[in-house]
């Protein structure tokens, strides 16, 4: 398999300072890629522990809002480092439920961060692997969006939104040497979920990272993180509304 994680050789990450995203890009780098763009608004520099890893990196300036912008952010990556391997779609906003019911005008603006950002790029990236033939957009999604549930279904409901396109984009390129691999986390402790309370099954960005390499290198179209939430979200997603509505988590 070209895209074999053996075999990726140049990594593109969307949303250059995710801790979840970069754990994937130092697991690529540590299994032989050489060849990093970190694409983050005002750019990104490589953290320490990428560094030492002393893959080529190179940054671009990337605004998920700016949709007109993003097929030239895909070329430009392109023109840095020749065919993308990979793509890791890993931007996004968490904010706060109660917050967005207080401030609609902020709730519509990060769920444009968190749907149509990724729709825009992410079909910009799909035509680049199409036209090269190989190639896998790595979608990190979130089982927030696999049943929205009331604590967080602003955020939820964007991410069952990118979740659903993805699946439906990997459909798309069925058949062009392209992928897609969707991946779905539980909770992550990082700087971006630190004001959430943690959550059963909890992932490390590592963890995380591992996943996306075993689904790269056996060919998955979806990943659990960690993998217990595959069967536990089975069973959830069939549980009567009235009960589903009083988890607290």
């Amino acid at each position: 398999m070209r895209d074999a994680v053996g075999s990726v050789r140049s990594v593109l990450l969307l949303g250059g300072r995710s801790e979840i995203g970069l754990a994937v890009v130092e697991r690529l780098v540590h299994e032989g890629a050489r060849k990093v763009v970190l694409a983050a608004r005002g750019g990104a520099e490589a953290p320490h522990s990428l560094a030492a890893l002393e893959p080529e990196v190179h940054s671009l300036d990337f605004d998920a809002a700016l949709h007109e912008t993003h097929c030239g952010i895909v070329a430009a990556a392109a023109e840095l480092v020749g065919d993308l391997d990979v793509v890791v779609d890993a931007f996004g906003v968490l904010g706060d439920q109660a917050a967005y019911e207080a401030d609609p005008v902020s709730a519509a603006r990060d769920s444009a961060v968190n749907y149509t950002g990724h729709v825009s790029v992410d079909l910009a990236v799909a035509a680049r692997l199409r036209e090269q033939g190989h190639g896998t957009l790595v979608v990190l999604s979130s089982v927030a969006g696999v049943r929205t549930r009331r604590f967080n279904y602003v955020y939820g409901s964007a991410k069952a939104g990118l979740d659903g396109f993805a699946q439906g984009l990997a459909d798309a390129l069925h058949g062009t040497g392209a992928r897609v691999l969707v991946v779905r986390p539980g909770y992550v402790p990082t700087q971006m979920s630190r004001h959430v309370d943690p959550a059963p099954f909890p992932a490390t960005p590592g963890q995380v990272a591992a996943a996306v390499a075993r689904g790269l290198r056996t060919g998955a179209h979806t990943v659990w993180a960690p993998p217990v939430l595959w069967p536990l979200f089975t069973v959830l997603r069939a549980l009567p509304r009235p009960l589903w509505r009083r988890l607290s988590r």
